[in-house]
């Protein structure tokens, strides 16, 4: 795998805020790269500031959830919203200089590198199993934004391909000042770049603890990062691999699904959530007019209405489903009357990144795809997700009953256009490998780094 020295010809890689002696669990505060780490606090703070920053609408805030959504619109739902960005990412007519594809790039990479000083400063650490754990939760970060991005800037994975295409940059070494950051890198193929992802995962699933309390809910635990290796695997269609991760979560008894679906977004780290994103009245993506319940939400004083449901994706819901009773409602504030999406309805709200409901359903899908029951039956798993919903349960099931249960369960949490591309389907007549799907490489990285390829269409 190449090593990439130094990442990014972006102006704003390196000033990244507040000074590290300063930063609380906040979700809008971050580190400067510069500012010298010397001890295991201030490393511990950096990677809170690393979470800050993956809280913000570039990524967790909104992009990672929306656009994957947006990309995979058709006969699902509509982006009606004045920003011209998301309106170009339905439909497929994205420019170089698409705000949604600059700003996701460069604020993962910013994570990423306050993720990599960590790493570069793990010598101040003396205590062994305190290192260990510090790297263990950088490697994390690292891990699952490179995961985002290849998603996102690249051709989609093919089990039966070679996966030599360019993927993205892959950066695994600090960058701490201007001249480095100035450095030219390529990218890598995206087969490096899940190598590099599982690589970071299956260290991190080694020495991250087992669970967090309190206010450290919203960090990685050994379990995050397993439920990451099930979505990453998954993703590959290595449905052994994905169904091992899957059953470990499960296993542990660490989580249990929440007797309501609503309940699961409206209350904060409940036991569903396996990765959560803090989130306060204060400090939240919507506060600066762009985050999940901005965009989604349609009631008195709350919402643009920017994104509806369409009634080809509703309609799939029986209707005793309490995921069409209780998450998807008509608007009553701005644009009021159609169909909007009931899981994010307060600026405030805490943000579910990955549910032990999906970990159920990755079970099922690779038990049935590999002709086994480990765990359980993929039928027991599917209705176990159904009984909550109070949906009728089924009396058998295949692979696509699975793929359905997915869509009704995990809409509009960001996992779109990923499904539609591991399983080849096409949204409306774009193909699951159309050029117009992958997000274009930013030109001002372009424009600064000439060892950069664009991608095909732009």
């Amino acid at each position: 795998m190449k090593k990439i020295i130094a990442l990014i010809g972006i102006a704003g890689a390196l000033t990244f805020g507040s000074c590290v002696k300063e930063l609380e669990i906040d979700p809008v505060q971050s580190i400067d790269a510069t500012v010298a780490l010397e001890t295991a606090e201030d490393l511990e703070s950096a990677l809170v500031g690393a979470y800050g920053i993956m809280h913000q609408g570039s990524l967790y805030g909104t992009n990672l959830n929306l656009v994957p959504e947006l990309l995979g619109s058709e006969d699902y739902c509509q982006w009606r919203g004045t920003f011209q960005s998301f309106r170009q990412v339905m439909n497929k007519s994205m420019t170089v200089d698409n705000a949604e594809a600059s700003r996701t790039w460069i604020d993962a990479y910013r994570a990423i590198n306050i993720a990599n000083n960590v790493i570069a400063n793990l010598n101040k650490v003396a205590d062994v199993d305190q290192r260990a754990e510090l790297e263990a939760e950088a490697r994390f970060i690292r891990g699952i934004l490179h995961f985002e991005l290849v998603r996102l800037y690249a051709q989609p994975w093919d089990a039966t391909g070679a996966n030599n295409g360019p993927g993205v940059p892959i950066a695994v070494t600090a960058v701490t000042n201007e001249s480095a950051a100035g450095q030219k890198v390529a990218r890598n193929t995206i087969s490096e770049v899940y190598a590099a992802v599982i690589e970071d995962l299956r260290a991190a699933e080694l020495s991250l603890p087992e669970s967090r309390s309190g206010t450290n809910r919203f960090r990685g635990t050994t379990y995050t990062a397993k439920a990451f290796l099930a979505r990453v695997y998954l993703q590959q269609s290595r449905f052994a691999d994905a169904l091992t991760r899957a059953d470990a979560v499960i296993s542990s008894n660490n989580y249990a699904l929440n007797a309501s679906i609503a309940s699961t977004f409206t209350n904060k780290f409940t036991n569903e959530t396996i990765f959560e994103l803090y989130n306060n009245d204060q400090n939240n993506a919507g506060t600066a007019n762009d985050g999940l319940t901005t965009f989604y939400a349609s009631m008195p004083g709350i919402g643009r209405s920017d994104v509806r449901i369409l009634a080809a994706f509703a309609n799939l819901y029986e209707a005793d489903d309490e995921r069409n009773s209780q998450l998807i409602y008509i608007g009553t504030g701005r644009r009021p009357g159609s169909r909007q999406c009931g899981k994010w309805t307060a600026f405030g709200q805490n943000i579910p990144v990955i549910r032990l409901s999906e970990m159920f359903l990755i079970r099922a899908e690779c038990n049935l795809r590999e002709g086994t029951a480990i765990g359980n039956t993929p039928l027991e798993d599917v209705n176990i997700v159904r009984r909550r919903a109070r949906a009728s349960e089924r009396t058998d099931v295949t692979v696509d009953d699975v793929i359905l249960e997915r869509n009704l369960e995990l809409c509009f949490e960001g996992s779109r256009i990923h499904d539609l591309k591991r399983l080849k389907l096409n949204t409306g007549s774009y193909p699951y490998n159309d050029p117009l799907l992958v997000f274009p490489i930013p030109e001002r990285e372009i424009r600064a780094n000439s060892a950069l390829e664009q991608n095909d269409g732009y």
